[in-house]
């Protein structure tokens, strides 16, 4: 053990200096910030200039009701033209409004004309405008009285309030749009990590084999101690980067609480404070998390979450480590990649889609199953999965996972030391049946 922990230190202190690991530590918070906010904020930028836009109109009905504004400025034409292709509109006008007939007859009427490709804001402002009109004239073709302004007051938006009950009748405000944020966030993180660390496990083998730093370090450990240390210490470096980020998030969110609100997001229990402010749209988003958030245990979420990020590294780690004992070069990985990245990649899609049910036959299987549990069972974890399901996955989990490390650690200790030759699977079947 002694020996295991010197190499985890070595593994640890190596890959945690890297410029790499820190300058990717620091920057991945504000960068998936950037990656939210940026869009949003370019998407709010409006093109300075006006587009000018030929309204065509047969019916000398439509092109009167098109409004104009900053960034589509519609121009009633008195020409008549059948083929807009041949005409000179074409080339004066970023497009051409061709209306042919009656829109409450005939919705296809309106057709719209550009050498190149139309945005969709030009053609939903197109659309909504003419909607309306004709939406309109339809209700007055009705004659009735006031059957605009009884249509306007019957319109409704039902906004359903989710509460959760405890078994003393406790109740608690939450959200399903919020539980499945987390439980999409979780699974997404699992996944990453896996794929990546487990990635690094495999090329660190394959660089010190290739090195022959290995054949030193054999010398003085067992090959088993020389793998566990590896995964170990690698799954440190993980759970350190992740811990790194939980912070270095917070930090930038209460940051972002006082430019928004005037006070940490610490402070803002349950949108207490936000009832008191004007109504304002992210005000309200921000109070339906606070509520939402509520309703979610957060100390189950990341507990399970640690454990699942290490289960599943563990199991697959130890598979990554495994190929890279056998061959000589990063190359030959390909062909034993394969029926390792399949299941990770399945219980990833399988997530996704069980993220709208997450308590259908596919979440429910794939949540026991170990090699797709890691993933999966944390898109169902914020929907209150019972306690006797999460048992028996957490259980077949750490059976699997001792049972592949055993296997790896066979290959391991015979392909640590293989050179020149490109193994088979055949080939590691006999590794696999040597005697310790």
């Amino acid at each position: 053990m002694n020996k295991i922990g010197i190499i985890i230190r070595r593994e640890y202190t190596t890959r945690v200096a890297k410029k790499s690991f820190i300058i990717m530590t620091f920057l991945s918070p504000l960068l998936f910030a950037a990656l939210i906010m940026v869009p949003l904020w370019l998407s709010g930028i409006k093109d300075n200039e006006s587009k000018k836009i030929a309204v065509v109109d047969f019916t000398n009905e439509y092109g009167k009701v098109l409004k104009s504004d900053k960034q589509y400025v519609f121009v009633p034409v008195k020409e008549r033209v059948q083929n807009i292709g041949n005409s000179q509109l074409k080339k004066d006008y970023y497009a051409v409004l061709l209306i042919k007939g009656d829109l409450v007859k005939d919705s296809t009427a309106a057709t719209l004309y550009s050498e190149k490709q139309v945005g969709i804001e030009l053609e939903s402002t197109v659309s909504r405008q003419l909607s309306e009109y004709v939406e309109n004239k339809k209700l007055d073709a009705y004659h009735v009285a006031n059957i605009k302004q009884m249509v306007e007051k019957a319109r409704t938006k039902i906004d359903v309030t989710t509460i959760k009950l405890d078994e003393k009748g406790n109740s608690k405000v939450t959200s399903s749009i919020v539980a499945t944020i987390i439980g999409g966030l979780s699974t997404f993180l699992i996944y990453m990590f896996i794929f990546m660390y487990g990635v690094q496990v495999m090329r660190g083998v394959v660089e010190e084999k290739t090195n022959r730093i290995v054949e030193v370090i054999i010398s003085s450990v067992k090959p088993f101690e020389l793998m566990m240390g590896k995964i170990i210490g690698i799954a440190l470096v993980g759970l350190t980067q992740f811990l790194l980020w939980i912070i270095l998030t917070l930090i930038i969110s209460n940051i972002a609480g006082f430019a928004l609100f005037g006070t940490s997001i610490s402070n803002l229990q349950a949108g207490a404070q936000l009832q008191g402010a004007s109504n304002s749209g992210a005000q309200q988003a921000m109070m339906t998390v606070f509520q939402g958030l509520q309703g979610i245990n957060l100390v189950e979420i990341v507990s399970y979450f640690i454990f699942y990020f290490l289960g599943g590294y563990l199991l697959y780690a130890s598979l990554f480590a495994a190929v890279g004992s056998a061959v000589d070069n990063e190359t030959d990985t390909q062909q034993f990649m394969m029926p390792i990245t399949i299941p990770i990649l399945f219980a990833f899609y399988a997530a996704i889609y069980s993220i709208e049910n997450p308590d259908g036959p596919l979440a429910f299987w794939c949540s026991l199953i170990p090699f797709t549990s890691p993933i999966v069972m944390m898109v169902r974890l914020p929907f209150d999965v019972p306690l006797w399901e999460k048992l028996l996955s957490v259980g077949l989990l750490v059976i699997t996972f001792i049972g592949t490390t055993w296997l790896a650690g066979k290959i391991y200790r015979t392909g640590i030391l293989m050179y020149g030759k490109k193994p088979s699977w055949k080939e590691m079947w006999k590794w696999l049946r040597y005697k310790s």
